[in-house]
């Protein structure tokens, strides 16, 4: 449009200068100003000057015409240049997207005018996207987030807008009229198209996505409260399990709030080592003698008391601060059980986060070296999910720590996604039966062969098996005469503080330093009066 309208300007000032030029050949001719002027020249012999003025006019001329069209060029590639700075203060520069900024503006304006209650705001967070940064690097990170802009541009309506947000969450806007069964169609269509893997040079990326919808009739009249309210109803799904939509409710915004106070909570309560240890115990079968404990999370809060990991742990890894507090809480451990007896094994459980972290053996080596625990005595426990993102980065990471002598275990073997190739590629220590196989043995013969069947892989594979969740004495023996190397559950001792272990281990450890659980019945949760060997 700027072009166009200084073709017109150059054209206005041409036709200007062709009507000057056209009213001098008038006065000349018809007022007989050139006849006049010939016959001056001719009489004083002036015709030389006469050319010379003629040819420095045309020279003039010729310069102003150059230099209005310089003139106009620069002023052409300023107003170009500004467009740019202005496209680009409203577009993402990666997907060309409008940006958080135009989408406000235009949201606004939107809402702003009659017929504003059928907008609709749908703002979608990638699932699984920082896997993709991690394992592939940015480069496919980008890729898979152009993809994803390519995709949606191709599914909204006319009239509607779509913006990158930032980072992997985008937000779009669509106009639904009276048809209330438009936005969850809409948004399904969404799901399913970026569920679809992308090609990334000899990979195949898959990413999914979680979306929070807001209406213009219930959240809000201006783009900042429609917004939040997108952003409320987003996280309601993630927690709700990823891969789906939800819509923004009243209700929501209370469960948010609460969430932000815990939120806070945690952070403070990480900061201030509220977060500690509790100790359950492991025995071997089929004597029950003690040979560690594993490490749980409790959380002291001040004003809620004692809360288990139920209360805490998802949030933790949904906000980044499950790291901090896992390093935290291994700290602790190895600091409280360096005084124990030494066959005495810990334990801790990795998130799978942690995981993907390459800094993941340096990490738990320098714990280790700053409580003088030593490696021998650790077991890490990952669970089956863990695998699924990375499995060469698991391999690098599990192999470094084991070649310094830290055991490895598969948590909750049975409820996720391990196959016979995980288990022979990765080498693990040790196999933990989950406590929902263990608690179907009295169900039936079928249940029960499951468990057979797992202590039977195991024991091919060389790995020592744990069942957990151990409750009823008719369990441990059936598990004993199955081939089950070791057990922890209520049957057991539940999980107990470090002063409470302390005081155990010391009244109960004979000469020889061994402990032997006796048998207690299900209620009975506390660690029972040890035997001696």
């Amino acid at each position: 449009m700027k072009q166009a309208s200084w073709g017109e300007g150059e054209l206005r000032e041409a036709l200007c200068l062709m009507m000057i030029g056209v009213c001098i050949w008038i006065a000349g001719t018809q007022l007989g100003m050139f006849d006049y002027l010939l016959h001056f020249t001719t009489f004083h012999h002036l015709h030389d000057l006469l050319m010379l003025a003629i040819c420095m006019s045309f020279g003039l001329v010729v310069a102003s015409i150059r230099k209005s069209f310089k003139l106009r060029q620069a002023m052409m590639a300023r107003d170009f240049a500004r467009d740019r700075a202005e496209s680009a203060a409203r577009h993402d520069a990666l997907t060309g997207l409008a940006n958080r900024r135009f989408f406000k503006e235009t949201l606004d304006g939107r809402l702003s005018k009659p017929g504003s209650a059928a907008i609709a705001v749908l703002l979608i967070d990638l699932d699984r996207f920082k896997p993709v940064n991690d394992v592939h690097g940015h480069a496919a990170g980008d890729a898979v987030l152009c993809a994803v802009a390519d995709r949606m541009r191709a599914l909204v309506p006319q009239g509607g807008l779509i913006a990158r947000l930032g980072g992997d969450e985008f937000v779009v806007m669509i106009d639904y009229g009276e048809d209330s069964e438009a936005v969850p169609r809409f948004a399904q269509q969404i799901i399913s198209a970026l569920s679809k893997p992308v090609v990334w040079e000899q990979s195949r990326v898959e990413v999914g996505a979680t979306i929070g919808i807001a209406l213009g009739s219930e959240s809000g009249s201006d783009a900042v409260s429609l917004l939040h309210a997108a952003d409320v109803a987003m996280y309601q799904g993630k927690r709700e399990g990823r891969g789906n939509f939800r819509f923004f409710h009243l209700d929501m915004g209370h469960a948010l709030k609460v969430r932000a106070r815990m939120e806070a909570d945690l952070r403070l309560g990480i900061e201030r080592g509220e977060i500690e240890p509790f100790y359950q115990p492991v025995v071997q079968l089929p004597g029950r003698e003690l040979i560690g404990f594993e490490v749980l999370a409790r959380w002291r809060h001040p004003e809620q008391g004692l809360l288990g990991p139920a209360e805490f742990i998802a949030l933790a890894e949904e906000t980044g601060m499950i790291a901090d507090l896992s390093w935290a809480l291994m700290r602790k451990a190895c600091t409280d059980a360096r005084s124990w007896p030494a066959h005495l094994q810990l334990a801790v459980n990795i998130s799978p986060l942690q995981l993907q972290d390459k800094q993941l053996p340096e990490r738990i080596l320098a714990i280790l070296t700053e409580t003088g625990f030593a490696p021998g005595r650790l077991e890490i426990e990952i669970t089956e999910t863990a695998l699924v993102n990375d499995l060469e980065s698991a391999r690098v990471a599990l192999k470094s720590l084991q070649n310094f002598g830290v055991r490895i275990a598969l948590d909750d073997f049975g409820t996720g996604y391990s196959s016979l190739y995980h288990l022979r590629e990765l080498q693990f220590d040790k196999l933990k039966i989950d406590r929902s196989y263990v608690a179907s043995i009295p169900l039936g013969e079928d249940r029960a062969k499951l468990v057979d069947a797992i202590i039977a892989l195991g024991s091919s594979l060389g790995l020592s098996t744990t069942a957990e969740g151990i409750e009823t004495a008719s369990s441990v023996g059936w598990l004993a005469d199955q081939g089950c190397t070791y057990g922890q559950g209520y049957l057991f001792g539940k999980p107990m503080n470090k002063a409470t272990t302390d005081g155990l281990l010391t009244q109960w450890s004979d000469a020889a330093g061994n402990i032997v659980i006796a048998e207690t019945g299900k209620d009975q949760l506390t660690l029972p009066k040890a035997v001696a060997a």
